[in-house]
């Protein structure tokens, strides 16, 4: 098994291969992981880790809180995430590149980066400034029939946009450019959807590119009759321009 070590940035979403990643950094912990990664060279990729969060907080109290006014508040990088941090985030994540990197003059940082491959959780590390994990990085199987089911779901998936579209009496962009590669057409709509983190979790962690379409599928046909049953369903920004990775 090879393994990579790595920044491990924990959130309370999903990230997928291909999706573009905006971050807002204001807590030190996650300060530290940047001044750190923009002393990376030029040429190389700005790798961190994203984990979804299973148990704790995105972000740890910075004051005392309710309903003991007097509580110290937890600090350090595993603040909020318990004794064993790798207990409170998902089994599976994703590699993320930062192309962008800017400090502001607070000392806070605005961060943009894309996700990149799978990795497997294996342990992590609280003694630095910042969390730190081994992760193992997972190949992405095609499965069988994933050309098949893949031109299945981006059907679905249109069908479903034009629904959210009519919840919200929109119309949807004609110009959308879907993609083909049947890996690529998987985490699109995986992220494209309106779901809640488990079930994109479950949809990361799936073991093949088919298998995550199919579940794709299930999802799309269920969500699509919810939409034609109930008009008035609030729809997402995902109707109001073309589908796109960025």
């Amino acid at each position: 098994m090879t393994t990579v070590r790595l920044p491990l940035f924990p959130l309370n979403s999903v990230l997928f291969p291909g999706l573009v990643l905006p971050l807002n950094i204001f807590e030190e912990r996650y300060r530290a992981m940047m001044r750190e990664l923009i002393k990376t060279p030029e040429d190389e990729p700005r790798r961190f880790a994203v984990v979804a969060i299973r148990d704790g907080h995105e972000v740890a109290r910075s004051a005392p809180g309710l309903p003991d006014p007097t509580a110290v508040p937890e600090r350090g990088p595993a603040a909020g995430f318990g004794t064993d941090p790798v207990k409170a985030f998902s089994a599976i994540g994703c590699v993320a590149d930062a192309a962008t990197i800017r400090e502001r003059a607070d000392g806070t940082f605005e961060v943009l980066a894309t996700g990149t491959t799978r990795v497997r959780l294996v342990s992590v590390d609280a003694s630095g400034p910042f969390l730190t994990a081994e992760l193992e990085e997972l190949p992405e199987d095609p499965g069988d029939e994933a050309g098949a089911l893949a031109e299945g779901v981006l059907r679905a998936f249109r069908q479903y946009q034009k629904r959210l579209a009519g919840a919200r009496e929109r119309s949807l962009s004609t110009g959308a450019d879907l993609p083909d590669d049947p890996s690529v057409v998987s985490y699109l709509v995986a992220a494209a959807m309106m779901l809640d983190t488990p079930t994109k979790q479950r949809l990361l962690q799936a073991p093949d590119t088919a298998s995550r379409l199919r579940d794709e599928l299930k999802l799309l046909r269920a969500e699509t009759a919810i939409i034609r049953n109930l008009p008035s369903l609030p729809a997402s920004e995902l109707t109001r321009g073309p589908t796109s990775l960025n």
